[in-house]
């Protein structure tokens, strides 16, 4: 598969600005890989699909507000950081992206919030856009780690382009999130709202966590037209042995196991054993997933409609079929369906 391929176009209008109103009332199109049919319902009807003892796996990881404005010292100029990965927490060093790139250098000093308490030094350069920052701050590791949360701001991707409001900060997390170390949010969660996850207990789906903390990476353009030359970024995975049991037990029963999200399918494909079966782990993952790809673990994906020529497309390419994916979203294009991080859902069963 090359990238061209993955390419078609989306007219702008279909990027959605704002969630649905309510999380389980976004609509989704349901994929049927051996039928090779496409329904459309809406997400609360995701309950249909399931009986007794599937499993859904949903990774639990919390986005942080990693998007901080300062300004530069002498020129007072306003410059973007967006807060990457923290590197040290005792030496206060992060990577991060800076804009506009071309005016920070080594040595430069950015200052924080009204009073300026927090000050944070250029160290390095990384990238083009990136740095490594050192923070200064008089205080605990607990009061900076606050003082980041105070002053950064929920970082909805740079396609939206509205102003970002109060209610972003809680419809831009999934409802269960309890890791904190992402800085994108895994989108395929958003759509499940509390009373949808009681019902789906109530019918007895199990349900498994694991954690990957989203990095920018996810969703860094592909440059290579043959994919096998393309470089994932790595982003941190957690998957704990309860959790494990639970998968296992499901790929055992021959029950329906669900990857809600590109993320969580990333996650359980970097972690099987030579049997097909699941391993905990606790580590990093650069897993690229394209067609052709047998996958080992989950039966079953809910994800979000996504960008041209995307890793997230790709993923969802090799685990539906590349021509019927291609199918579905000249389907979507045509029902006027919502794409990327607030737009609509599908099921691939």
């Amino acid at each position: 598969m090359k990238l061209s391929n993955f390419n078609f176009d989306l007219p702008a209008e279909l990027l959605a600005e704002y969630p649905a109103s309510n999380r389980d009332e976004a609509r989704l199109m349901v994929l049927n890989r051996k039928e090779k049919t496409i329904e459309h319902k809406m997400f609360k009807d995701l309950i249909d699909y399931f009986e007794e003892d599937d499993v859904l796996v949903l990774n639990n990881t919390k986005v942080f507000p990693a998007r901080l404005f300062g300004n530069k010292e002498k020129t007072g100029a306003r410059i973007e950081v967006f807060l990457l990965r923290e590197l040290n927490p005792e030496t206060r060093l992060w990577d991060v992206l800076v804009d506009p790139a071309r005016k920070i250098r080594i040595g430069n000093k950015l200052y924080f919030g009204e009073d300026e308490s927090l000050v944070a030094e250029v160290i390095d350069n990384t990238t083009s856009r990136g740095r490594t920052l050192r923070f200064l701050f008089d205080g605990s590791y607990e009061e900076f780690r606050n003082k980041l949360t105070e002053l950064g701001e929920t970082p909805l991707p740079k396609y939206i382009k509205r102003e970002v409001e109060p209610e972003d900060a809680d419809r831009y997390q999934t409802i269960y999130a309890k890791e904190e170390g992402a800085v994108a949010a895994p989108t395929a969660g958003l759509h499940f709202s509390k009373h949808l996850l009681k019902r789906l207990e109530i019918k007895g789906i199990n349900f498994a966590e694991v954690t990957l903390h989203v990095g920018l990476g996810t969703f860094s353009p592909v440059e290579v037209e043959d994919l096998s030359k393309h470089k994932m970024d790595s982003e941190e995975i957690v998957l704990p042995q309860n959790s494990v049991d639970i998968i296992n037990q499901g790929i055992n029963r021959k029950k329906r196991v669900c990857a809600v999200g590109t993320t969580v399918m990333r996650a359980l494909e970097s972690s099987v054993s030579s049997n097909s079966m699941l391993n905990p782990y606790a580590g990093w993952t650069n897993k690229f997933i394209f067609p052709p790809y047998d996958f080992s673990i989950a039966n079953c994906m809910v994800t979000n409609f996504h960008t041209p020529k995307s890793t997230l497309l790709m993923m969802v390419a090799a685990f539906a079929g590349h021509d019927f994916v291609k199918e579905a979203y000249a389907e979507a294009i045509k029902e006027k369906y919502r794409f990327y991080t607030y737009g609509d859902a599908m099921l691939i069963i």
